[in-house]
């Protein structure tokens, strides 16, 4: 076989979700920080930019009537209004980064993830579980940047968030760093051997068999 033989490998999208404190920004990190080509896609949103924020790199910062426009036209993968404002991921330069060959990950909350799995059927989707609500309650607690109310408020969201995790094809439990990071790791990179994302591999091949 030649080993110059043309292979056209799509990227693919890698949705994580799960209920705060789980430790799913740490995976992120952790994840980027190996394999820095995977693209992360950048949402707009109608709030004001906060201190030290740029347009295009943090967020695109649009007026509420432009949000609404654009979403009207179906230029959004997904959107939500959050406490009077509007966040939204544009489905173009996630289709375009996904052509080219380089991997999206979003860190979304399920909402979000949903809306994403009409637009993008074939990605990875992660919810990532906490081991037991002890653990959880106690990691909350350790953060010691919440209050008692806000801890509670979070707990409350966490349990309805977990009836929500049937909806995920892959289930991490957090309960070892290293070895949930393992996991994720080999969900991403299984994924790139999917057949829907490697659609001209066999035809390429078998083009040398006659």
């Amino acid at each position: 076989m030649s080993n110059d033989c043309p292979v056209l490998q799509k990227g693919q999208v890698l949705v994580m979700c799960a209920p705060s404190g789980t430790g799913k920004s740490t995976l992120v990190k952790k994840l980027r920080a190996e394999f820095p080509e995977i693209g992360f896609s950048i949402s707009c949103t109608t709030r004001s930019p906060r201190e030290g924020e740029v347009h295009g790199r943090d967020y695109y910062f649009l007026e509420k009537d432009e949000f609404t426009a654009r979403r009207d036209k179906g230029e959004f993968a997904e959107w939500a209004e959050v406490h009077g404002n509007y966040y939204g991921t544009p489905a173009a330069p996630v289709k375009d980064m996904l052509l080219q060959g380089t991997d999206v990950l979003f860190d979304i909350d399920f909402q979000g993830a949903m809306q994403l799995r009409e637009t993008f059927p074939d990605g990875l989707y992660v919810f990532l579980l906490p081991p037991s609500y002890a653990e959880l309650e106690k990691r909350l607690k350790g953060r010691g940047t919440d209050s008692a109310e806000v801890i509670e408020k979070r707990l409350k969201n966490a349990r309805k968030e977990m009836d929500a995790a049937s909806n995920f094809d892959y289930w991490v439990i957090n309960d070892n760093l290293d070895r949930a990071y393992t996991e994720l790791r080999t969900i991403y990179l299984s994924g790139k051997s999917r057949r829907c994302n490697r659609p001209e591999l066999l035809n390429n091949i078998l083009k040398e068999w006659g």
